[in-house]
């Protein structure tokens, strides 16, 4: 039996709807709802940031000495489900070539949090950041929750034992949810150094849950071998000693994009020979994805 004829506008609407990326069953327009959400959300996150780093500079402002450290941002996604609308930076003071030793109460490395109610935290030590998570986290009453829990911790201590040259993971089987006597959980995981540039080791975290899925406690231990760091690789790239040069570049290449800071701020004083070199090594260190 042959079947009805598609009216001509019926024909023209469905190849307008396909080119438009739209389903069949779409009309037009109807796309622009998740678009304007999307849009709308997007310009909530960007305020809120805005937000947050005005705060955040009003706190610095209050810190002698934090103006020559580097605030960096952190992001991940297990801190924005288990905190909404808090914000997670770090201040960290340059440790190599030359240590930059900040006036207390400042140290290497400093967790600064921006609550909801516009105040600032700063945590110095893992001490401090367990206060932050046993009077803030959400009760993990599932082993899911309790997992978050841990990655969320591990994420934040890996900032407080970083040197700007670390790179860490957190696989999934080292993460282990147990149950204890009391009826609460118990969690283990590692977040493990990336082994590059010779670095190795990890650390191991432990939290513990009550029944009712609140933190008791939190602690961590880092076994951290650290491996090449800059010295002064770079102002020996030229140096007439071919050994000492050849060992020079070696160093540069294994430490590879981590040296990034190190190797702009020696560029910066170099002579025009000296930064010909640097931007070659550079070059080979982008090229060979190092």
């Amino acid at each position: 039996m042959r079947e009805p004829a598609v009216p001509p506008r019926t024909i023209a609407v469905i190849m307008i709807c396909v080119l438009a990326g739209l389903g069949p069953g779409l009309a037009l327009g109807e796309e622009a709802k998740p678009s304007e959400s999307r849009t709308q959300a997007a310009t909530a996150e960007a305020a809120a940031q805005a937000r947050g780093r005005e705060l955040l500079e009003g706190k610095l402002a209050t810190l002698p000495g934090a103006e020559r450290g580097r605030v960096v941002s952190i992001r991940e996604a297990p801190l924005g489900r288990l905190f909404p609308g808090y914000l997670f930076y770090v201040l960290r003071f340059r440790q190599y070539p030359v240590a930059l030793n900040p006036p207390a109460p400042l140290r290497s490395n400093n967790l600064l949090i921006v609550r909801p109610d516009d105040s600032v935290a700063l945590l110095a030590n893992p001490e401090a950041l367990e206060s932050f998570f046993r009077s803030t986290l959400p009760a993990a009453t599932t082993a899911a929750m309790a997992t978050e829990g841990a990655k969320a911790w591990l994420r934040l201590v890996e900032e407080l034992n970083q040197d700007g040259f670390l790179q860490f993971a957190v696989p999934d089987e080292s993460i282990t949810v147990t149950r204890v006597v009391s009826g609460g959980q118990r969690v283990t995981g590692e977040a493990v150094v990336v082994p590059k540039g010779g670095n190795q080791g990890g650390i191991r975290a432990v939290l513990v849950f009550d029944s009712s899925g609140t933190l008791v406690s939190a602690s961590e231990t880092a076994q951290i071998k650290r491996g090449i760091r800059p010295i002064c690789q770079a102002t020996k790239l030229l140096d007439p000693d071919l050994i000492v040069r050849g060992m020079a570049e070696q160093a540069i290449l294994v430490m590879g994009r981590a040296a990034t800071e190190y190797l702009a701020e020696q560029r910066e004083s170099a002579s025009p020979e000296l930064q010909d070199a640097i931007d070659r090594i550079w070059h080979k260190i982008v090229s060979e994805d190092r």
